[in-house]
C-alpha cells in the first residue's frame, strides 16, 4: 500500500543524565507539506516504512505477554463517546489538521506527552499524516521514534578520509504507532491503534495513558481458570472453614509459582467442562505440560477427546489418540515400530509400577 504524505513534523529528542536526574529536551526541526516532503531526504529514509507498518500483523489477544506489536483501544466509560478520551482527541486533532501550523501544534503535544513518560531515549520523533493512494478517503496518523545509530562514520575528504556522524538515526528497531488500526484493507477501526516496539521495554506505549491493550492468551486462561477454581471452592468448602483457608493458601502459592505441579482437585468431567468454556472463547488455546522429562504440546480442545490423563499405581500416564504419526528432525528406530495393543501396554506399566 502506497501513501501520500499530507504533513510531517520532525523533532529531535535529547536526553542527558539518567532516571530522575535526566534532562529531557526536544527541538522542532521542520514541518513539511506534501510538496516539501517530495523533495526532502526524509522521503528516501522512510520509503517503504509506512507500508511495512500497515502490513505488520497484530492480534487482539496475543499468545505471549511479550510481543512487539500490540493492538490498543481508547478507554471509554460506558455511555460515553470516543471524544471523552484525551488520547483519542489528540489523535483526532492531528488527523484532521488542515494547515501546516495546526498539524505542528498537535504534533508537539505528542512530543510533550512522550517526554513525560517514565523512560525516554534520545533520537528522532516523527509525526506523519498520510493518505493511501488506493483508499484515498481514509487518512492515517503515524508516530515514529528512531534511535541514534552508534559509531557511524561516513567518507569525508582526502585528508581525513572518514568523519564521525554524531547524530545519525536509523529505522532499525524503529518504534511506531498507526492510527486508526486497519484490520483489513479498506476497513478502519476508529477506536483502535497499533503500536510496535521491538524491545520488551514498554516505555514507548507508556506515554499514551488512556490507551489499554488486549489481554494475552495466557492472562485470559489464567483468569478463567482462577474463576473456575473459586467456583469450586464455594461449592465444596464452607466459608471460614479450615479446609477452605488451606485451599486458598495453596492456590496463592500455585498462582505465584512458575513451575506448577498437578493439583488433583477436579475430576475429568469438571476439567473438560472448564476447558470447553476457555476453548469457546479462545479456540486456539494451547495445552502445555511436562510429564517427567517429556514435554507435551497440543490444543486444549483435545483434552478429554484425543488426549487423556490417568494414573496407574500412583504414577501418571498420558494417552494420545491420532490417526497418523509423523516424524521430523532426528531419525530414530521408532519410525519402524509396529505399535503394541493398548491392553498390553497398560499391563506392562502396571507390572512395572508394582515392582517399583
Amino acid at each position: 500500500m502506497e501513501f501520500n504524505i499530507n504533513y510531517l513534523s520532525f523533532y529531535l529528542i535529547q536526553v542527558d543524565g539518567k532516571e530522575e536526574n535526566a534532562n529531557k529536551q526536544y527541538k522542532h526541526f521542520q514541518t513539511l507539506t506534501t510538496e516539501e516532503y517530495e523533495g526532502n531526504a526524509l522521503k528516501d529514509f522512510l520509503d517503504g516504512e509506512l507500508k511495512k507498518i500497515v502490513k505488520r500483523k497484530v492480534e487482539k489477544h496475543p499468545r505471549s505477554e511479550q510481543v512487539p506489536t500490540k493492538l490498543g483501544h481508547f478507554v471509554v466509560e460506558p455511555g460515553y463517546e470516543l471524544d471523552s478520551n484525551p488520547n483519542y482527541n489528540l489523535f483526532h486533532k492531528a488527523l484532521t489538521a488542515d494547515t501546516k501550523e495546526s498539524f505542528k501544534e498537535a504534533s508537539e503535544r505528542f512530543v510533550g506527552a512522550y517526554l513525560d513518560a517514565s523512560a525516554v531515549r534520545g533520537g528522532a520523533f516523527l509525526v506523519l499524516s498520510a493518505t493511501p493512494e488506493k483508499y484515498f478517503e481514509d487518512t492515517f496518523l503515524f508516530i515514529l521514534k528512531c534511535d541514534f545509530e552508534p559509531k557511524v562514520a561516513s567518507i569525508s575528504d582526502e585528508s581525513t578520509l572518514i568523519r564521525n556522524v554524531q547524530m545519525a538515526i536509523t529505522t532499525k528497531n524503529m518504534k511506531s504507532i498507526q492510527y486508526p488500526h486497519m484490520p483489513e484493507e479498506g476497513m478502519t477501526e476508529p477506536g483502535e491503534l497499533k503500536i510496535h516496539q521491538a524491545s520488551h521495554a514498554r516505555y514507548f506505549e507508556d506515554f499514551l495513558k488512556f490507551v489499554e491493550y488486549g489481554e494475552s492468551m495466557p492472562e485470559i486462561m489464567k483468569t478463567q481458570v482462577m474463576s473456575m477454581v473459586q467456583e469450586h471452592v464455594l461449592e465444596t468448602y464452607e466459608e471460614n472453614s479450615q479446609e477452605r483457608q488451606q485451599f486458598e493458601h495453596d492456590m496463592e502459592i500455585w498462582e505465584a509459582s512458575e513451575k506448577r505441579e498437578i493439583q488433583e482437585r477436579l475430576d475429568t468431567h469438571q476439567v473438560i467442562e472448564a476447558a470447553a468454556q476457555i476453548v469457546e472463547h479462545t479456540p486456539e488455546a494451547e495445552l502445555k505440560m511436562k510429564l517427567g522429562e517429556t514435554s507435551i504440546k497440543g490444543l486444549l480442545a483435545d483434552f478429554g477427546e484425543n488426549i487423556h490423563l490417568g494414573k496407574i499405581n500412583g504414577r501418571y500416564v498420558l494417552l494420545v489418540e491420532a490417526d497418523t504419526i509423523q516424524f521430523e528432525k532426528g531419525v530414530s528406530p521408532i519410525e519402524f515400530h509396529r505399535p503394541d495393543e493398548l491392553g498390553e501396554i497398560i499391563e506392562r506399566i502396571a507390572n512395572k509400577t508394582e515392582s517399583i
